[in-house]
């Protein structure tokens, strides 16, 4: 498994910003309220984005124990993996994520009448908690990332768990 590169993550944000803007524009024009993200939202996102890296701890732990770079207690290849995968799931949708609710402040900031005050600070509590999960999910990829061994490095001097 490769390290999440930032070009997905950029395509990603900017398929949502388009996204959640059309979507509140859609919702506008066909009558219906525009979309808020309730309150849940962000405390979810930074909940999960903190669980992810509290579960890619103790594989950091394992791996790079002691300051020498060695492992002292073997990790469990299938723990290993599902954490690193759910790490690159959780940067992927974060990313997403930020696009749509930066989709929903950008649509909110360009009317000329400005909806409800607490829509417009739901939208950006949701961006942060969104930031905050591809945060969370880019360190914890890279707390299941392997330091360099002598004998099995890669070209570019990490192998991945």
């Amino acid at each position: 498994m490769k390290r999440t590169h930032a070009t997905p993550l950029i395509a990603l944000a900017l398929v949502g910003l388009v996204l959640g803007f059309l979507l509140e524009i859609a919702a506008a024009a066909s009558g219906f309220p525009h979309i808020v993200p309730p309150i849940s939202l962000p405390i979810t996102l930074v909940a999960v984005g903190s669980i992810v890296v509290a579960l890619a701890w103790p594989i950091r732990q394992a791996t790079r124990a002691n300051g020498t770079g060695k492992a002292v207690k073997p990790v469990n290849p299938f723990v290993a993996m599902r954490v690193a995968v759910l790490a690159k799931a959780s940067s992927l949708s974060g990313a997403l994520l930020l696009g749509g609710s930066s989709g929903i402040v950008l649509y909110i900031l360009t009317r000329s009448v400005v909806p409800a005050v607490t829509s417009l600070w739901l939208a950006i509590a949701a961006a942060v908690g969104a930031a905050l999960l591809l945060a969370g999910g880019l360190i914890a990829e890279h707390f299941c990332t392997l330091p360099p061994s002598d004998d099995d490095q890669n070209e570019h001097g990490a192998t991945h768990v």
